[in-house]
């Protein structure tokens, strides 16, 4: 499992993007990041490890989850463009943070296009 501090520079790496927007539209231990209104990180913190969705190339998707046991379908997501990833310590916080980068300029490109 990611240490706390792990977890913690995770959570403020998302709060620290630019132009993203946190919510909670749903329960209060589900954190929704967007950008213009189109959400790009689901983070669900009641669970241990936390568990943070992210939109995901599909090819880059299916890489993912036959690597990583931790990398799984977007839980209750389109599971084409979405995946859950349980924050076990499988993938480096700075792996986690590349796929945040790339969840997010996914979504810049559904705003703009």
């Amino acid at each position: 499992m990611l240490k706390p501090s792990e977890t913690t520079a995770i959570k403020r790496y998302l709060d620290k993007i630019k132009g993203a927007t946190k919510s909670y539209p749903y329960q209060k231990t589900l954190a929704v990041y967007s950008v213009n209104g189109t959400p790009f990180a689901f983070l669900e913190t009641d669970k241990q490890p936390l568990r943070l969705s992210l939109r995901s190339d599909p090819e880059l998707s299916k890489l993912l989850r036959a690597k990583y046991e931790e990398v799984t379908p977007g839980h209750k997501l389109d599971q084409r463009y979405w995946n859950t990833i349980i924050l076990s310590g499988q993938l480096s916080p700075d792996e986690v943070l590349a796929l945040i980068d790339h969840s997010y300029q996914l979504a810049l490109k559904e705003v703009y296009t």
